[in-house]
C-alpha cells in the first residue's frame, strides 16, 4: 500500500476535515520533544560536551496554559543546574520574543522557587539555576542575528538594570534533531504556499520529510496523532480573523449609528452603507 493511501486513511478515520491548524508547527515541536528520547537528543545538540546526561536528568518545566490569555511556552526544561527555555518563535519574527521570554522565565523562576519551598525572604542565599534562553527561528529572513539582547533591542544598549540574552537557532547543514525540525517546518511553509490549509499540505509535507529522513523515526511512530494534530476544522488565525472582522463591522455600525442619531446622515444613507435595509437599522437605533 502506498503512503499515500495510508496517509488518506489517516486523514478519514481522524475526520473530514479539510483546513490546516495554524499553530501547527508549535504542536508538532511540543509533541515532538515531550518524548524523552527526542528531548535528550536536542540536549545533546546544545551541549554536545555533557556526555553524562541521560533521559532521567530531565525536568519538564514547561509553562502550560491554565487561564484563558495565561502566558505559555512551547518547551522548558532542566538538566542539573542549568533552566533551558525553547519558544518556537514561528515563521513570523518580532524582537517583542525577548518580552515573552523574560515573562516565561520569571514565571519559571517561580514555579521553581515554590517547589524548592525556597524562602526568598531569608538572609540564606538561595540557588538559581542557570538560564539557557533560545530560539528556534523557522522563517525565511536572511539577517536575523545569531543572539539577541533585551538591553540593546530595548535600551539602547543600556544593561545597567535588566538585560536578556537569546540565541537563535536557525537552519544549519547538520542532521541533528533541532535542524530536522527546522527543515519539516520549512517543508510545511513550502506546501501551505502550494496548497494552502489543505489535506495536501499535511499529506505532502509527511511524505516528503519521511523520503528525506527528515523527523522521519517520529513520523513514522505517530503519524496519526501528527496528522492529528495538524488538522482542525477552524484554524487559530481564521478564528482571529473572523473576530477581527466582526469587530470592525461593529465599529462601523456604531459609527453610522451616531451619526443618524446626530442628524448628520438620513437612515436611507446609512442602511446602504451597511447594504442593509432602512427597517433592519431602525433596529440598531432603537
Amino acid at each position: 500500500m502506498s503512503t499515500d493511501k495510508i496517509n488518506e486513511e489517516i486523514i478519514e478515520e481522524v475526520g473530514s476535515i479539510n483546513y490546516v491548524k495554524h499553530v501547527i508547527k508549535a504542536t508538532v515541536f511540543s509533541d515532538l520533544f515531550y518524548n524523552p528520547k527526542y528531548l535528550i537528543e536536542l540536549y545533546q545538540t546544545l551541549h554536545p560536551e555533557d556526555k553524562s546526561a541521560t533521559e532521567k536528568d530531565l525536568r519538564d518545566v514547561t509553562i502550560r496554559n491554565v487561564l484563558v490569555n495565561d502566558i505559555v511556552n512551547d518547551l522548558g526544561f532542566r538538566v542539573g543546574n542549568r533552566l533551558l527555555l525553547l519558544l518556537e518563535a514561528q515563521s513570523t519574527w518580532s524582537l517583542n520574543i525577548l518580552i515573552r521570554v523574560l515573562m516565561y522565565l520569571a514565571r519559571t523562576y517561580q514555579q521553581y522557587f515554590k517547589e524548592q519551598k525556597a524562602d526568598l525572604y531569608s538572609s540564606t542565599k538561595v540557588s538559581v539555576p542557570k538560564p539557557e534562553l533560545y530560539v528556534v527561528y523557522v522563517g525565511d529572513e536572511p539577517n536575523i542575528q545569531d543572539t539577541i539582547s533585551l538591553a540593546d533591542e530595548f535600551y539602547n544598549g543600556d544593561d545597567t538594570y535588566l538585560n536578556l540574552k537569546i540565541k537563535v537557532i536557525k537552519q544549519s547543514d547538520g542532521s541533528d534533531i533541532l535542524n530536522q525540525y527546522i527543515l519539516f517546518s520549512k517543508i510545511y511553509n513550502e506546501q501551505r504556499r502550494l496548497h494552502g490549509r489543505k489535506k495536501e499540505t499535511i499529506l505532502n509535507t509527511i511524505r516528503i520529510c519521511k523520503d528525506r529522513n527528515i523527523l522521519r523515526e517520529y513520523l513514522e511512530s505517530r503519524e496519526k496523532e501528527v496528522v492529528d494534530i495538524m488538522m482542525t476544522l477552524f484554524d487559530e488565525q481564521e478564528i482571529a480573523e473572523m473576530h477581527d472582522t466582526s469587530m470592525m463591522e461593529k465599529g462601523k455600525t456604531d459609527t453610522l449609528v451616531s451619526l443618524v442619531k446626530d442628524n448628520l446622515l438620513s437612515i436611507n444613507e446609512a442602511a446602504k452603507r451597511l447594504g442593509i435595509t432602512e427597517d433592519k437599522f431602525k433596529e440598531y437605533l432603537k
